[in-house]
């Protein structure tokens, strides 16, 4: 919207916002969820598998994802971005997770950092990062977790000293993918002493300041290809200008970020969810016991049309809170349901893919065995079911006190 403030329209919620939600994507981005799904298949799903075995990462196929777009998906056409909505997003990450879960949340979460730059930057900065922002040496990472403050932000102990024109920040954050190769980590920090909420600022920190320092995390039960690591901030100092909306708006910054977020981790878990329901289909119509396919046995069909509803149930939930989010709808519990069902939906589909294939299953030789181990994280990063049942319940329970 030209003229107005983005920072300021989504802290405020939906004054002024049709209850519709966007129309369907257009043909241009159907051909790139196509184009999405064609390279996912072809190029990266041999590649996911080794690197789940410890044969490279996600950055081998960083320059083509560039030339794709795929790290611009979101952001306007003016900033050099796809200008896609979010359900052609949702549906872009469901088809590249089909085929490696690393690759979609190392697009998930960098696509997120820009859209968040894009809402609340400085207007001079804004235009400075978005700039560069479908190349790989302007990676982006999202810095929130620490170890004491996991799924209550609110509890984080990173610190950010104004002196003069500059922050000098202190602290350390974990479990943050895009970790080991981020240009630039958008960072919550207190910047106001005590343990008060408004306390908390979004800042975005330069990863090649001094005093930033990068430890890689090893031995990840899943989703092996993507970059996780340690940031320890010290005496990092970032300039006043860094600061994303209002000093001590860190909170809202970081939650109106969680919300397009979680609705990339709902498309990832959509995409294991799919390919665990492919890989039980084929190995169902191929394995005999007894003397027939076991596909034809009620308890392996069960198991098939659970997975299958449960998946197609997940997917609607997508497109709806991403399609409120297109409209400028703010409805944090919509992305919280998505994400809710669709990983939990992922874990129980992966569970089942597992039995489908018996024995066979439990080895690495076979595919769901490290879907089962990828559908894993969903239900913890970008907030935990139980948090996610939070959100969910407390949104009903103010619209009961609201009457």
């Amino acid at each position: 919207m030209a003229g107005s403030d983005p920072s300021r329209e989504w802290l405020s919620g939906n004054e002024g916002v049709s209850d519709s939600v966007t129309a369907p994507s257009t043909t241009d981005q159907a051909l790139l969820i196509r184009a999405a799904r064609d390279f996912a298949r072809a190029e990266l799903l041999e590649r996911d598998r080794e690197w789940d075995r410890g044969k490279g990462n996600v950055d081998d196929v960083l320059p083509t994802l560039a030339e794709m777009g795929l790290l611009n998906i979101v952001l306007p056409e003016d900033t050099g971005g796809l200008n896609c909505d979010y359900r052609t997003y949702a549906s872009i990450l469901h088809e590249v997770s089909y085929a490696s879960p690393s690759t979609a949340v190392t697009l998930s979460v960098h696509n997120m950092v820009g859209h968040v730059l894009h809402l609340f930057a400085p207007p001079e900065r804004r235009e400075e990062w978005l700039a560069s922002w479908n190349e790989v040496e302007s990676f982006g990472a999202f810095a929130i977790s620490e170890a004491g403050a996991g799924s209550d932000p609110s509890a984080s102990r990173t610190r950010a000293v104004l002196q003069g024109d500059k922050y000098v920040l202190n602290g350390e954050k974990m479990w943050i993918s895009n970790g080991l190769r981020a240009k630039w980590f958008v960072t919550l920090a207190r910047t106001r002493p005590g343990a008060d909420k408004s306390g908390l600022s979004m800042l975005v920190v330069d990863g090649a300041s001094k005093g930033v320092e990068r430890t890689p995390i090893h031995g990840k039960m899943g989703i092996r290809g993507s970059e996780t690591a340690v940031i320890s901030f010290d005496e990092v100092e970032v300039s006043r200008a860094n600061l994303l909306g209002e000093e001590g708006d860190g909170l809202a910054v970081g939650l109106t970020a969680l919300n397009g977020g979680r609705i990339g981790i709902a498309a990832q878990a959509t995409g294991i969810a799919e390919a665990c329901l492919d890989e039980m289909l084929f190995f169902a119509t191929e394995r005999e016991q007894f003397g027939e396919k076991i596909a034809n046995f009620q308890a392996v069909q069960n198991m098939i049309a659970d997975s299958a509803v449960e998946l197609a149930a997940a997917k609607e939930l997508i497109q709806h809170a991403a399609g409120l989010l297109d409209a400028r709808m703010h409805d944090p519990a919509a992305s919280s349901k998505a994400k809710l069902c669709a990983t939990e939906a992922a874990n129980r589909i992966a569970y089942r893919a597992v039995q489908v294939h018996g024995g066979m299953g439990y080895v690495n030789d076979c595919r769901v065995e490290q879907l089962y181990r990828d559908a894993r994280v969903t239900t913890i990063y970008e907030g935990t079911s139980e948090i996610q049942r939070i959100v969910i319940a407390r949104g009903l329970l103010k619209d009961v006190a609201v009457r």
